[in-house]
Protein backbone atom coordinates (compact mmCIF):
# COMPACT_ATOMS: atom_id res chain seq x y z
CA UNK A 1 0.00 0.00 0.00
CA UNK A 2 1.56 3.75 -0.86
CA UNK A 3 -1.18 5.18 1.91
CA UNK A 4 0.27 6.17 5.57
CA UNK A 5 -1.05 3.56 7.57
CA UNK A 6 -1.43 3.34 11.85
CA UNK A 7 -1.22 -0.61 12.89
CA UNK A 8 -3.12 -1.09 15.82
CA UNK A 9 -2.92 -3.63 18.51
CA UNK A 10 -6.38 -6.03 17.13
CA UNK A 11 -4.85 -6.21 13.52
CA UNK A 12 -6.83 -3.42 11.88
CA UNK A 13 -5.03 -0.14 10.66
CA UNK A 14 -5.79 3.49 10.00
CA UNK A 15 -5.52 4.44 6.15
CA UNK A 16 -4.66 7.98 5.15
CA UNK A 17 -5.44 8.63 1.48
CA UNK A 18 -3.46 10.91 -0.62
CA UNK A 19 -5.48 14.21 -1.23
CA UNK A 20 -5.47 15.43 -4.73
CA UNK A 21 -7.14 18.96 -5.76
CA UNK A 22 -7.50 22.66 -6.72
CA UNK A 23 -9.34 25.63 -6.80
CA UNK A 24 -11.99 22.97 -7.90
CA UNK A 25 -12.10 20.88 -5.07
CA UNK A 26 -10.24 17.67 -3.46
CA UNK A 27 -10.03 14.36 -5.06
CA UNK A 28 -9.36 11.20 -3.33
CA UNK A 29 -8.47 7.73 -5.62
CA UNK A 30 -8.65 4.33 -4.02
CA UNK A 31 -7.39 1.42 -6.27
CA UNK A 32 -7.36 -1.96 -5.39
CA UNK A 33 -4.56 -4.01 -4.57
CA UNK A 34 -2.61 -0.42 -4.59
CA UNK A 35 -4.13 2.01 -2.17
CA UNK A 36 -5.97 -0.97 0.05
CA UNK A 37 -4.67 -4.40 0.43
CA UNK A 38 -6.60 -6.47 -1.64
CA UNK A 39 -8.80 -6.29 -4.84
CA UNK A 40 -12.29 -5.11 -4.80
CA UNK A 41 -15.28 -7.13 -5.41
CA UNK A 42 -18.03 -5.82 -3.75
CA UNK A 43 -18.34 -2.12 -2.80
CA UNK A 44 -21.48 -0.41 -0.63
CA UNK A 45 -22.55 2.56 1.18
CA UNK A 46 -24.48 2.98 4.67
CA UNK A 47 -26.38 5.96 5.44
CA UNK A 48 -29.22 7.23 6.41
CA UNK A 49 -28.83 5.72 10.00
CA UNK A 50 -29.56 7.57 13.43
CA UNK A 51 -27.02 8.21 16.00
CA UNK A 52 -28.21 5.60 17.54
CA UNK A 53 -28.54 2.67 15.29
CA UNK A 54 -25.72 0.22 15.28
CA UNK A 55 -24.78 -1.61 12.46
CA UNK A 56 -22.50 -4.45 11.91
CA UNK A 57 -22.25 -6.50 14.87
CA UNK A 58 -20.77 -9.74 13.37
CA UNK A 59 -17.29 -11.07 12.01
CA UNK A 60 -16.30 -12.26 8.17
CA UNK A 61 -14.70 -15.72 8.01
CA UNK A 62 -13.17 -14.54 4.18
CA UNK A 63 -13.98 -10.54 4.03
CA UNK A 64 -11.98 -7.79 4.42
CA UNK A 65 -12.85 -4.39 4.38
CA UNK A 66 -11.99 -0.92 4.00
CA UNK A 67 -14.66 1.78 5.54
CA UNK A 68 -14.51 5.26 4.41
CA UNK A 69 -17.04 8.23 6.20
CA UNK A 70 -17.21 9.95 2.57
CA UNK A 71 -19.74 12.22 4.44
CA UNK A 72 -20.01 13.00 8.14
CA UNK A 73 -19.06 11.00 10.87
CA UNK A 74 -19.02 7.24 12.47
CA UNK A 75 -17.12 5.13 14.95
CA UNK A 76 -16.10 2.06 14.24
CA UNK A 77 -15.31 -0.27 17.22
CA UNK A 78 -13.16 -3.54 16.43
CA UNK A 79 -12.23 -6.32 18.64
CA UNK A 80 -10.04 -9.48 18.22
CA UNK A 81 -11.80 -11.60 21.19
CA UNK A 82 -8.96 -9.95 22.91
CA UNK A 83 -8.88 -6.59 22.58
CA UNK A 84 -11.08 -3.90 21.15
CA UNK A 85 -10.50 -0.37 19.48
CA UNK A 86 -12.62 2.72 18.55
CA UNK A 87 -11.91 4.40 15.59
CA UNK A 88 -13.26 7.56 15.01
CA UNK A 89 -14.04 8.25 10.50
CA UNK A 90 -14.58 11.82 10.28
CA UNK A 91 -12.51 13.05 7.11
CA UNK A 92 -13.03 11.70 3.55
CA UNK A 93 -9.31 11.15 2.91
CA UNK A 94 -9.20 8.60 5.60
CA UNK A 95 -10.33 4.79 6.26
CA UNK A 96 -9.85 1.61 8.25
CA UNK A 97 -8.60 -1.46 6.97
CA UNK A 98 -10.43 -4.62 8.58
CA UNK A 99 -9.20 -7.87 8.14
CA UNK A 100 -11.06 -11.09 8.21
CA UNK A 101 -12.23 -12.47 11.33
CA UNK A 102 -12.70 -9.55 13.53
CA UNK A 103 -15.88 -8.46 15.34
CA UNK A 104 -16.82 -5.07 14.21
CA UNK A 105 -19.39 -2.44 15.27
CA UNK A 106 -20.60 0.54 13.29
CA UNK A 107 -22.46 3.22 15.33
CA UNK A 108 -22.50 7.03 16.32
CA UNK A 109 -23.58 8.00 12.87
CA UNK A 110 -23.94 12.08 12.21
CA UNK A 111 -26.59 12.84 10.08
CA UNK A 112 -24.68 13.67 7.58
CA UNK A 113 -22.70 9.89 7.78
CA UNK A 114 -22.34 8.34 4.45
CA UNK A 115 -20.17 5.48 5.19
CA UNK A 116 -18.72 3.69 2.50
CA UNK A 117 -17.49 -0.22 2.64
CA UNK A 118 -14.94 -1.71 -0.18
CA UNK A 119 -14.82 -5.69 0.54
CA UNK A 120 -12.82 -8.04 -1.56
CA UNK A 121 -15.64 -10.32 -1.36
CA UNK A 122 -18.65 -10.93 -2.69
CA UNK A 123 -21.51 -11.30 -0.49
CA UNK A 124 -22.06 -14.72 1.26
CA UNK A 125 -24.36 -14.95 4.32
CA UNK A 126 -22.39 -18.12 5.24
CA UNK A 127 -19.47 -16.60 5.83
CA UNK A 128 -20.96 -14.09 8.34
CA UNK A 129 -20.88 -15.09 12.57
CA UNK A 130 -23.13 -13.31 13.97
CA UNK A 131 -22.97 -14.43 17.49
CA UNK A 132 -20.66 -13.24 19.57
CA UNK A 133 -20.08 -15.68 21.84
CA UNK A 134 -19.18 -18.38 18.96
CA UNK A 135 -16.97 -16.16 17.57
CA UNK A 136 -14.96 -15.30 20.94
CA UNK A 137 -14.93 -19.50 21.22
CA UNK A 138 -13.52 -20.00 17.43
CA UNK A 139 -10.89 -17.46 18.19
CA UNK A 140 -9.85 -18.54 21.54
CA UNK A 141 -9.33 -22.39 19.32
CA UNK A 142 -7.54 -20.25 17.03
CA UNK A 143 -4.84 -19.93 19.65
Amino acid sequence: MQNETTHNSTGAKFIRFKQMGDDRGHLVVVEGGKDIPFEIARVFYIYGSDTDVVRGNHANRKSEFVLVNVSGTSKVKVDNGDTSEVFELNEPHTGIYIPKMLWKKMYDFSSDSVLLVLSNEKYEPEEYIKDYEEYVSIMRDCL
